[in-house]
């Protein structure tokens, strides 16, 4: 797809339903926000996790990007995001470090793109506050003192987001040196895509983006009830009972389906649906099966 152009509709349907199938009669088209793309050098948020614990996350989806032409410039002295975004309207200083990188973006081509999904949801629902709630505004700059005041001017992009909109998932099929050809179930997880109207990536019930990157590296995506419901996320710090029931649930679903593998972008989810559940089914970063289709 050429920079800056419009993306295609997305119907609501389920990934890999024929056009016109029972779903696309019944449930209406919607659109998503298409931000302006200029450069195919962007800023670029990695967050703690990337260096730790999910480098090939990280590491592969640098190889990867390399390889269709993108560059990913990492943020300079960036500071941890700060985990988990906090709804509490009052609550300020866990979110400076996320208006800091988004500023720090803004001066570097405005674009900021990221990797983990709760990096990406943080930074997302941090720069809506900064464009639509004056008073957080208005304290964050007060407390940052930048040189020019924030104002949510930077476009926050998941890199899945830079493959179907900048990139071209038809150009991303041929570019494809070994395809999987295995059946592969996404998991969105709960933070990629809610709240909807915020993230705005996809449909936040029947999501489409994942399935089609599966598409496009040469696999065949296994559509799965609880593909985005929760895996348990930090309930598994004290509750681990309750995290290997639901990440136990989501593997199954997905086994039951027919599913060889799983992809996900989120390293908690990944380490639930390894550690916690109870099942065979491998689970892998989608930068891990992206970079082995281009031979990176």
């Amino acid at each position: 797809m050429p920079a800056g152009a419009s993306r295609p509709k997305y119907k609501r349907v389920f990934a890999g339903e024929p056009e016109g199938g029972a779903f696309s009669k019944s449930i209406p088209s919607v659109t998503f926000p298409v931000y302006e793309v200029k450069t195919m050098t962007y800023s670029y948020y990695p967050g703690c996790t990337l260096r730790t614990k999910a480098k090939e996350l990280d590491q592969k989806g640098r190889a990867a990007a390399a390889a269709l032409g993108i560059t990913l410039e990492e943020l300079p002295e960036w500071q941890c995001c700060g985990g988990v975004y906090t709804t509490a309207k009052d609550e300020i200083a866990t979110k400076l470090s996320s208006v800091r990188a988004l500023a720090a973006a803004r001066e570097r081509g405005g674009v900021l793109v990221t990797l983990c999904s709760a990096c990406h949801n943080v930074l997302k629902q941090v720069n809506r506050d900064m464009a639509e709630d004056e008073d957080f505004r208005n304290k964050a700059n007060l407390y940052l003192k930048l040189d020019t005041p924030y104002a949510g001017e930077t476009k926050v992009v998941h890199y899945l987001e830079l493959l179907r909109d900048v990139v071209g998932f038809d150009k991303l099929a041929e570019a494809v040196k070994n395809p999987a050809e295995k059946k592969i179930g996404a998991y969105y997880g709960c933070l990629l895509l809610r709240p909807g109207k915020v993230m705005a990536m996809d449909d936040p019930e029947n999501p489409r983006i994942m399935e089609d990157f599966i598409r496009a590296i040469g696999g065949e995506p296994v559509v799965y009830g609880m593909r985005n419901e929760c895996c348990g996320g930090y309930m598994a710090m004290e509750d681990t009972a309750s995290a290997v029931k639901k990440s136990t649930s989501v593997m199954k679903n997905a086994e039951g389906a027919g599913a060889e593998a799983l992809i996900t972008a989120c390293p908690l989810c990944l380490y639930n649906l390894t550690k916690n559940a109870e099942s065979d089914v491998p689970v892998y970063y989608f930068t891990e099966l992206l970079a082995d289709a281009l031979g990176v």
